[in-house]
C-alpha cells in the first residue's frame, strides 16, 4: 500500500524542479502537463498535474489523494467496505488515468476532499510520449491532459 497525493500547479515547470531537487529523484513519468515521483520510503507517489487556473483559488491546490494498492481485487475489497458503510462510491475500470490503465473506486469525506483507491495494470499507455523539455510540458500541458484523463482523474 502506497499513498498518493496529486498537487494542481499552474507553474509546472517550475514545480517539477522543486520536488526534484526537494526529494532528490527524477520523476519516474514525465509527460506534457503530468510528473510522478515515486518515493519509496516513506511510500509516497506523488503527481503534479498542469492546472490553468493561476488565478483561482484552487490553483496550485489538492487535487485529490489515494492509497495505490496491489490488485484490482484489493479495488474491488474497498468499494464493496465503502458501500457496506453506505458512502457514495464512484467505480473506474481499466481506465485510462495520468497516461497509466487502472482500476479504482472514488469516495469524498465529509469536507470534500476526492479520495482513490487504485491499482495500476499498465504504468505507461502512452510510451511514445515525452516531455522533451520542462517548457515543452507546459507549453501543451492543457490540450495533453485534456486527452489523458477524465474528470475525476489528475486535473481540473
Amino acid at each position: 500500500m502506497k499513498v498518493h497525493v496529486a498537487l494542481n500547479t499552474p507553474r509546472f515547470d517550475e514545480s517539477v524542479r522543486f520536488y526534484r531537487t526537494f526529494l532528490g529523484l527524477e520523476p519516474v513519468k514525465l509527460k506534457p502537463g503530468y510528473a510522478k515521483f515515486d518515493v519509496a520510503e516513506p511510500g509516497l507517489n506523488l503527481t503534479l498535474n498542469a492546472s490553468n487556473r493561476i488565478d483561482s483559488p484552487a490553483a496550485g491546490a489538492l487535487n485529490h489523494l489515494g492509497i495505490q494498492v496491489a490488485s484490482t481485487e484489493a479495488v474491488r475489497e474497498a468499494a464493496e467496505r465503502l458501500k457496506a458503510e453506505g458512502l457514495a462510491t464512484f467505480e473506474e475500470e481499466n481506465t485510462d488515468c495520468c497516461y497509466a490503465l487502472q482500476d479504482k473506486v472514488w469516495v469524498t469525506d465529509p469536507n470534500g476532499y476526492r479520495w482513490e483507491v487504485f491499482v495500476v495494470k499498465v504504468g505507461d499507455t502512452q510510451p511514445h510520449l515525452t516531455a522533451a523539455s520542462p517548457t515543452a510540458a507546459s507549453s501543451t500541458a492543457a490540450s495533453s491532459t485534456d486527452a489523458c484523463c477524465s474528470s475525476t482523474c489528475c486535473h481540473d
